[in-house]
Order: structure tokens, then C-alpha cells, then sequence
């Protein structure tokens, strides 16, 4: 019973915590354990907490990392992982809000920022195309294809086939670098180039491809490739 009058008397005091500064003097861990105490409510989480911080670095790379790679710390299981990712799919959704229905150009920060949320931790590459409508409103955006560490198959033809079945006058492409190092490719650019031309062809413009790593981002317009 003191075990349980301690365990309860410590969520107490962290939630009063959080209600005065709304966490900015939180650790990374105890941010976890806030997420834990609706999760796991029968349970001192505050171990659990501290070993997902030690075995992921970081509470953003604990929230990016996959279900199968949560479950692997001892004492997480399903509820731990809707707990995670749960948070990680509202940031997402957040920062996608800031780019939905403003012309994408004159929002281009919070383009980067919703790019660099959805893509920049992913450990395979992903290429995702954002759809844009005559006045550069993202209409929509969508992963058009997910491949290994470093390599991503993308059918230029497919890209701009699906731009025109949602009247689509322009696009952006995105993909991930898993390396970290955003840096293009000779691949990458000849893909870019292949779009490009693709899309001329059919009144479909290419504004840019974008880059995206844990150490930044890379512009093919800003560096004079595109």
C-alpha cells in the first residue's frame, strides 16, 4: 500500500507540475511518462519511461521510431506504442494543417517543417508528391512510393498521370534521405529531369524536389538543378 501511495502521490506531483509551466522544464523522460500514466495507469512507468530515453536517444526519435522497435524495450506493448505514436501522428497532422488550403509558395517554411515532420526519421526512403492546384494550393499530398534504406522506385508517367486526374497543375516532390544526409544523387537528379520533362509535356510544371534528412534539406531549385 506505501509502494501504491508513492506511485500515486509521483503522477500527482508531475501532472501539477506540467499545469504550472506546461512542460518546459520537463526532461524528455518524464514528457514519456505523462504520455504512460493514461496508457498504463496500474503501473510505475517512470522505469519504462527512462528506458525508452536511454534506448532511443531523444523523445523525438523515441516518437518516430517503429512499433516493432517500441516493443522491443522491455515492458512496452501495444499501449505504449498507440501511446507514442498516437502523438506522432497529431504533430504530423498539426504541421499539415499549416500548408493545407495557402499557396504552398509563400508558406514554404512550414512546407519544410511539415516535410521534415512526416519524412525526415523515416528508415526507409519514401517519395511523396504534393498536388497543387492554378493558384499553388496544395490540393493534396501522397506517398506515391516507399522502397529500401536508399533506393525508391518512382514512375515519373504515374506521377503525372495521377496530377492530371486531380486537375493538378503543378507539383512538388519529395523523398527522404534515411542516411541523414540530404545531399542529391546522380540518380535523383536524372529522376528529377525525367519528371520534369514528363510532366512539359502536359502542361504539368515541376516547382522543385526537396531533399529531406535529419541534418537538413536540399532545394533542386536552390541549387540550380531544376
Amino acid at each position: 500500500m506505501g509502494d501504491k501511495a508513492h506511485y500515486l502521490g509521483h503522477r500527482q506531483r508531475l501532472r501539477d507540475r506540467f499545469l504550472r509551466d506546461l512542460g518546459t522544464g520537463f526532461s524528455d523522460y518524464e514528457l514519456v511518462e505523462l504520455l504512460l500514466f493514461v496508457a498504463l495507469p496500474r503501473t510505475d512507468v517512470k522505469p519504462l519511461a527512462k528506458a525508452l530515453i536511454a534506448r532511443f536517444g531523444s523523445y523525438s526519435d523515441l516518437l518516430f521510431a517503429s512499433p516493432s522497435e517500441i516493443k522491443q524495450v522491455p515492458g512496452a506493448g501495444d499501449a505504449t506504442v498507440v501511446a507514442l505514436k498516437s502523438v506522432q501522428a497529431a504533430a504530423i497532422r498539426l504541421a499539415r494543417t499549416q500548408v493545407l488550403s495557402k499557396p504552398v509558395l509563400s508558406s514554404w517554411m512550414q512546407l519544410i517543417d511539415y516535410c521534415y515532420i512526416a519524412m525526415a526519421r523515416e528508415k526507409r526512403e519514401q517519395f511523396r508528391v504534393l498536388f497543387l492546384d492554378k493558384k499553388n494550393v496544395l490540393i493534396t499530398d501522397e506517398v506515391q512510393q516507399t522502397g529500401t534504406v536508399d533506393h525508391t522506385p518512382v514512375y515519373p508517367r504515374e506521377i503525372i498521370k495521377r496530377a492530371l486526374e486531380l486537375d493538378a497543375s503543378a507539383v512538388i516532390v519529395v523523398h527522404n534521405h534515411p542516411s541523414g544526409d540530404p545531399t542529391p544523387s546522380r540518380e535523383d537528379i536524372d529522376m528529377t529531369k525525367e519528371i520534369r520533362e514528363a510532366g512539359e509535356r502536359l502542361g504539368i510544371v515541376l516547382h522543385d524536389h526537396l531533399i529531406i534528412g535529419r541534418k537538413g534539406h536540399a532545394s533542386f531549385k536552390s541549387l540550380g538543378l531544376l
